[in-house]
Order: structure tokens, then sequence, then C-alpha cells
């Protein structure tokens, strides 16, 4: 598997999804067609009341780059068909419904602001003819399925929709594919020669692994890896993808919402297993994002603000951290993360001689450290015990900084220190 183009990916480290489509008119999760086998007449009332007048992409890309993300990939089209950009090759499309090309809003507002663009496609499509009534297809089992499917005319269809969204907004750095599943994988896809469209269009383009052939990138959705991922021995490019509470796609009575500080602690994580972390937010059926999605942002903004060092640019530490913390590194630059505060003394292995400065990272604080000399517990009960050799103890302040997750940094004596 290719390293991605420029390195851009690995030092970004975190990005925005945003799913947003029909479905979040209906509030009760992005699959609600599927789930509820709606056919394609009951399913246009959320086409014929589609409005998208809160829909604010310069606001959302500033909440993006103040929280700390540094890409952003919008769902151009999701299963249902439905398209925010638009295109020759259908009517069923944010133009035609409420006359505003989403996809190009939001590219130009990530792009004022910084940030790195991508889409999402998504492979399946329960609006085209062509597409077969399988067992995700909202008509499957009823009177009114499809009996056979066109798949050469689909595969044609994509093709040309891609080639309509990477020729006609500008550079686009990522894309995101969505999904292969039994029955439907590589050779129903076209997925070599979608590639190769690709490619041709965008050669530095970064694509995903969902095509069902190998890609740029590996993305575990909702769990966390806690290691890095590898293909044949070899390190690969990932990102875990998760969302605020369980649904990508707005749904409104799901109150089952990630606490902030859980939420960085899973960016750190990815962050120090070589990953990157793209975090979703499911706009409303008006476009904007409820106050939820609000707040957890800012809240991530907030620890971002004074943190963004340990992350962007970071990466994996050969160093062993000690218990309930994460390293990540970044050259002579080791970042701590301490997922429990310790009671003043916290034990790192390896370090001893090694670390020249310690600082918390949010106020910029010293952090005094030293080798524990177990000779001074013998005779007085006050000094801690003596700790394996190599061992480099630092001294904490009592109270718990008021941060989502605290983190100190060491300045290692030399670059070339497991850089």
């Amino acid at each position: 598997m290719p390293t991605a183009p420029g390195g851009w990916f690995e030092t970004a480290r975190f990005g925005l999804f945003v799913h947003y489509g029909l479905y979040s008119l209906a509030a009760r999760h992005e699959w609600v067609r599927s789930r509820e086998a709606m056919s394609q007449a009951e399913y246009d009332r959320y086409l014929e009341r589609f409005d998208p007048d809160l829909f604010d992409a310069r606001q959302l890309a500033r909440a993006a780059r103040e929280a700390g993300m540094r890409y952003a990939v919008l769902t151009a089209k999701h299963h249902d068909g439905f398209c925010l950009f638009d295109s020759s090759l259908t009517d069923y499309t944010s133009v035609r419904a409420a006359g505003r090309d989403l996809v190009a809003e939001f590219a130009e507002a990530m792009r004022a602001e910084g940030l790195r663009v991508g889409l999402y496609y998504s492979l399946l499509d329960w609006h085209h003819p062509g597409f077969p009534v399988d067992e995700h297809h909202p008509l499957r089992g009823s009177a009114g399925g499809r009996e056979t499917a066109d798949l050469a005319g689909y595969r044609t269809y994509m093709r040309g929709q891609i080639a309509e969204l990477l020729t006609g907004y500008g550079d686009v750095d990522l894309l995101f594919f969505d999904f292969t599943y039994p029955g439907m994988g590589p050779e129903q896809w076209g997925a070599t020669e979608l590639m190769e469209t690709v490619r041709e269009l965008r050669p530095g383009i970064l694509v995903n692994d969902r095509l069902g052939i190998p890609g740029d990138y590996v993305t575990p959705e909702q769990y966390q890896p806690d290691r890095p991922l590898e293909r044949d021995g070899v390190p690969v490019p990932w990102e875990a993808c998760h969302t605020l509470n369980g649904s990508w796609g707005y749904d409104r009575d799901n109150h089952d919402y990630k606490d902030p500080s859980q939420l960085v602690r899973m960016l750190v994580q990815s962050v120090s297993c070589g990953g990157n972390l793209i975090l979703n937010v499911g706009p409303d059926g008006r476009g904007s994002l409820d106050h939820r999605a609000r707040e957890t942002l800012r809240a991530i903004a907030g620890w971002s603000a004074r943190h963004a060092r340990s992350v962007h640019g970071a990466g994996p530490s050969s160093f062993q951290p000690p218990a309930n913390a994460l390293y990540t590194q970044a050259g002579h630059r080791l970042y701590l993360h301490l997922l429990a505060w310790p009671l003043r003394h916290l034990h790192l292995p390896g370090l001893a001689g090694r670390v020249r400065y310690a600082q918390l990272l949010h106020d910029g604080s010293e952090i005094t450290f030293h080798e524990t000399d177990g000779a001074r517990h013998e005779h007085n009960n006050l000094a801690p015990p003596s700790q394996p050799p190599g061992t480099l103890t630092l001294t904490l302040p009592t109270a718990r900084p008021d941060v989502l997750l605290p983190v100190i940094e060491l300045f290692l004596e030399s670059a070339e220190l497991d850089s």
C-alpha cells in the first residue's frame, strides 16, 4: 500500500466528516430509507421539502479549523443516490431541489480556512434504476422491486459522476468511497477502471480502501485501533472513523453522545498508533449543527488551541509510556498524555538521561524531574522507592490541570532519539 502522497495526511491527523442529505429531514439515521423499506415515492416527501437554508459552509469550516481539524469530507452522494452537487447525469440533486450546489460551497469554504478538501461517494445508489435490489435496498421483498439490474450502465454512471466531482470543484485532496460488501465487490463496481479514472484525473489524490482493492489508507469504523495497522508487516496510513452519537446522519432522538474528553483521548490514541481520526457531524434538516455538536467542537477547540503540536505532525514513539498514559512524538519532542492524573510522582521508563526539559503544554510551566534514589526511601518513608534502572521520575502538581487531557512536553536530549 503506498504512503500518502506528500505526507499531508499523516501531518494533519484530525479531520471533519459531514453527513448531510435528504435523510437529515427524516432525522432517524442516514439508513432510514432502507431501515423502513420506503418506496421512492414515500422518500420523495423529503425531496419536496429539502431547503438547506441554514447550511453555512463557512461557519462549518471555521468550527473545524478551530477544533484542530486540518481536512474535511462531505457526502457528495450517499446510499439514497441524492447528490449535493450539480450533475449532468441526474436531476436528483440539491441544485435541482433547492438551487444550491453544496459541494461547491463546501469546497470553497474549507479551502478559505486552509483545510484540505475530501468528498465521500457511496457506491450504493437506491435511486438509480440500474442498481440491483439486494439485501440493503429499500425495495427488497416488495412488489415494487426491480427484477433486473444494469450494472454496466451503473458503472458508467459512477465513472461519469466521479469525473464531474474531480474536474468541477478544484483540487480535491481525498476521495472516500463507501462501501464493498458480499455480492457487491470490485467486479461489480468496476473498481480497477474506476480507480484508473480517479488517478488519471487527480494523480495526487488520496483514495480509501472501500472499493475492495488496495487504496492509499485504511478506514476502521466505530472502533479504535490500539496498535499501528500493518499490511505484510509494513505500517499503513489509516483513519479511525467516528460519530458523535453512533449515527452519521442527523438523528434527533439519539442522545448517546461521546464526551469531548473521550473524543480527545481517541484522537491522541489514533496518533500514538500512527493513524488519524475523522469525527463526523450530521447537520439537521435545515443544514445546521445541533447544540450538542456545536458544544463538542467548541470544547475540542479549547483543547486544540493549546495542545495542537502534540497531534499535528506527531506520530508514534518507540518509548514505552507508563500506565494510563499515551505518547506521541514529533522529532525531539515527546508528548506525554495523561489519561489519569497521578499523585505527585510519575515514573517514565527508559528516559533517564534523555530529557533536558519538561513542561505542561497548556501553560508552559516547568515540570521538574530526577532519577529516584532508592536508598533515601530506606531511611525516609516520605521518599518514593527506587525504580528500575533508566527510569525518570517527574514531580507533578497535586491538582490536575483544568483541560480535557493534560499533556506534558518532554524535550529530548537529541533530535535523533527515536524520531
